[in-house]
């Protein structure tokens, strides 16, 4: 009895003490406070709604038979105002920029704002609301996302008066790293969101709609977005990225992901397979496993899924910064299960980190038909000193023994790689090691870069950004010369050979031609054609979008195959006659 006398105690005085401030009216807070006025009623009323408030009990969470979601339900009805019929009628213009992964959350903040009530747009001069989805990788990223900024401020300050006014947020990475220069210094945004801070979107935007500026870029070191089904607006409903994990461990001394990103944590395996049968039922014919490390997947969070390990596997030669989580299960049990999904869906997955490739992933890379005979390999560098510099866990030699490996493993592989040049402490041998390396390996596909530095990472605060800009530039340019140089080769010895290539569309350059992917991931280009559906038969279709076709080669770039189209096909082996027609034309 006396605790809660004193609670009911406590309770009032908080009132009193906070009555002044939980009144927008400025005249109104002086009745609360004991002013003398001459309108007692408007005094009286406002007592009245102080009095039947809240009291401190209500802030106390004590135990009871509710759940937490209740009790969450109960706080959103009663203490968050909520006008759903204002937004009803509002527009989100998504622009995203960045890797994919940027792609995967536009299409959770989607869903998220979908069910809030708001409606998406293809039509920027539509727009209530604009969202970008922004990257900070690199500098050149947040530049270009500064003048877009700078373009949509103008935008809104010529927005008819009669409208609603614009509303403008930064969403993803460069918000979380940027957070008071876009809310206080410049003062172009309204709302700011990080990666992990989605969910909140719709109260962040009410805030914003009231006239308020908001922002959450709170990391969280559990959020996976499982329970999020994305809204997929993929080309022509043939693709799919769906992203398994989040967040990054490696703490690579140039990247500033683990700090916009967080550690990593990946999404229960029931929640994957239900979003990829979901896309095969649409009738998805690729689909693209998303994470900063994605092959450093491990769900731990189904109890069936534990395992006796103790020391996980990683590629010979390789270590980690970090100690690596036991059990749960692990990449090669959810590509396994993914790829039993739909057989004649392609699985494809990026990006990964090279330490993450036992021979258990290799080895079902090479016996599932369905998942691409291409593995994305980031290389970095190919000196051992500017390695250790960049804190990757290997040594050239053991990047060479790992190509070695897969090639031996999965024959005819096509390998792409990331290479950064001009970081902190390169000298020009370690610029020719680089090179050496890619003519070594032979990629088909290449992202390189001139190094930017980031703020927060480990070559921030302990390294020196000493290799000046023209030489940066000039290091690039040398080695995309020698990259174009090398991928040539390796396309050009596809020349002759039958590939089986998804289509995605018309080609760029003529709307004669159609465009597609091969299992390498290359681009085939090739002309318009009806094809037979079946060897032998007089039957004839066009050739569509999320078709497959088998194209034979006749010639090759450093960036493209070209050919023409002979049958349609799938994933699944070719039937006797399917084969022989193939062989009829290899002279053609």
């Amino acid at each position: 009895m006396k605790v809660n006398s004193s609670l009911r105690l406590l309770g009032f005085v908080v009132r009193k003490c906070i009555s002044p401030f939980i009144h927008k009216d400025r005249h109104l807070r002086y009745y609360c406070t004991g002013s003398r006025t001459k309108d007692h009623s408007r005094a009286t009323e406002l007592n009245r709604k102080l009095a039947s408030g809240p009291s401190l009990q209500d802030f106390i969470k004590t135990p009871n038979n509710s759940s937490d979601s209740e009790l969450h339900e109960e706080y959103e009805q009663h203490y968050i105002p909520q006008d759903t019929s204002s937004t009803h009628s509002r527009k989100v213009y998504f622009e995203t920029y960045g890797c994919q992964m940027n792609v995967n959350d536009t299409d959770i903040a989607c869903s998220i704002l979908q069910k809030a009530g708001y409606s998406r747009t293809r039509q920027l001069t539509e727009a209530d609301v604009v969202l970008l989805v922004t990257c900070s990788v690199r500098e050149k990223a947040e530049q270009t996302i500064w003048n877009r900024l700078k373009q949509l401020t103008a935008l809104k300050k010529r927005r008819p008066k009669y409208e609603p006014p614009l509303k403008i947020g930064v969403l993803g990475c460069m918000a979380e790293r940027l957070k008071t220069e876009l809310l206080e210094r410049e003062r172009l945004v309204d709302v700011v969101a990080g990666p992990d801070a989605y969910r909140d979107l719709p109260r962040l935007l009410y805030l914003a709609h009231d006239g308020q500026r908001a922002s959450n870029v709170l990391l969280s070191l559990e959020e996976t977005y499982a329970d999020v089904m994305p809204v997929h607006r993929t080309p022509q409903g043939h693709s799919a990225f769906v992203s398994i994990m989040r967040g990054c461990d490696n703490m690579c001394s140039y990247c500033i992901v683990p700090f916009t990103r967080g550690r990593e944590r990946s999404r229960p395996v029931s929640s994957i397979l239900e979003e990829v049968r979901m896309l095969s039922d649409q009738g998805v014919k690729e689909v693209t496993l998303l994470g900063q490390n994605v092959n450093s997947y491990r769900d731990l969070a189904e109890e069936q899924f534990s395992s006796s390990e103790v020391n996980p596997q990683l590629s010979r030669g390789f270590n980690t910064v970090y100690r690596t989580r036991q059990g749960g299960l692990r990449f090669a049990d959810l590509l396994d299960k993914v790829s039993l999904i739909d057989p004649d869906m392609r699985i494809r997955f990026t990006s990964p980190h090279p330490k993450d490739f036992p021979d258990e992933v290799l080895q079902l890379i090479q016996e599932r038909k369905n998942i691409c005979k291409q593995i994305h390999l980031p290389a970095q560098s190919g000196s051992n000193r500017v390695l250790h510099a960049m804190r990757r866990g290997y040594t050239r030699e053991a990047y060479l023994e790992l190509v070695e490996n897969i090639r031996k493993l999965i024959p005819g592989v096509s390998l792409s790689s990331d290479f950064i040049t001009g970081f902190c402490g390169e000298t020009e041998e370690d610029h020719q090691q680089t090179l050496s390396l890619l003519r070594e390996v032979g990629y088909n596909v290449g992202f390189l870069f001139a190094y930017s530095m980031r703020k927060k990472t480990h070559a921030y605060h302990r390294l020196h950004d000493d290799v000046p800009a023209p030489v940066k530039q000039r290091r690039l340019e040398e080695l995309i010369s020698v990259f174009r140089e090398e991928a040539a080769k390796v396309n050009m010895s596809l020349v002759g050979s039958t590939e089986l290539v998804l289509v995605e569309g018309e080609s760029k350059r003529s709307s004669e031609e159609l465009c597609g992917r091969s299992d390498g991931n290359v681009k085939v280009i090739f002309p318009k054609a009806d094809l037979s559906v079946q060897p032998g038969k007089p039957q004839k279709d066009s050739i569509t979008p999320g078709d497959y076709v088998l194209v034979k080669i006749k010639s090759a770039n450093s960036q493209s195959l070209r050919g023409h189209a002979l049958i349609h096909s799938s994933l699944r082996k070719p039937k006797t006659s399917e084969r022989h027609l193939i062989e009829n034309t290899v002279s053609c």
